[in-house]
């Protein structure tokens, strides 16, 4: 039996509404250790994000992925990252360029300091090229991820962290053709700045 991308959207749905939910009842069942109570609107606010940069015989590459979340509670952050990403493949001449963009509202609970559980949906416009000896054909697919897993979060500092994660692509599907990914496993590091309270 094969599933059509019409009937997998709905089960993202309802697997996305799930973890909120579940997320959400645990969180609110931590109590007054987890309320913000009194803390400014303007201090839940959490700016992080990654960026990347690769120079080759082959390809260059300049990667950026900031995020901005608000925090819930003390321990529940929800949020949108976009990112973008240029690549140059200098293979043949002129260079091929290719532009990738994306969005991926997220949700993070710190479970237990410092390991934090992490799930989001990503949307991500994916540009390709095939390189023939008579030119180059382009096109470019959309990719809609579901990703989760989990991380860790060191600080450093007050209002600085560093965090690296590793998430499973539920979406991943070994036979595409051309992917946004290699592998179903993700591996994802940055900065954190703000007031997270974690």
């Amino acid at each position: 039996m094969s599933l059509l991308k019409s009937d997998i959207i709905p089960v993202k749905i309802f697997l996305g509404l799930a973890f909120l939910t579940a997320a959400t009842t645990m969180v609110f069942a931590q109590g007054e250790n987890n309320s913000l109570k009194g803390v400014p609107p303007g201090e839940r606010v959490v700016f992080g994000g990654g960026m990347g940069v690769g120079f080759g015989s082959v390809q260059d590459f300049v990667s950026v992925s900031p995020s901005v979340g608000y925090l819930l509670t003390r321990k529940l952050v929800t949020g949108v990252g976009i990112q973008y990403r240029y690549t140059s493949y200098k293979v043949v001449k002129p260079a091929v360029k290719l532009n990738d963009y994306g969005v991926a509202p997220f949700a993070r609970f710190m479970l237990y300091n410092p390991i934090f559980l992490h799930a989001e949906y990503e949307y991500l416009n994916f540009e390709h090229a095939v390189i023939y000896s008579s030119g180059v054909e382009r096109s470019r697919q959309s990719f809609d991820s579901v990703l989760a897993g989990g991380g860790i979060l060191q600080p450093l500092g007050k209002r600085f962290a560093f965090y690296a994660m590793a998430l499973y692509n539920f979406s991943y599907k070994d036979e595409t053709v051309f992917s946004a990914y290699d592998s179903p496993l993700v591996i994802r590091a940055g900065i954190t700045i703000g007031g997270f309270g974690f």
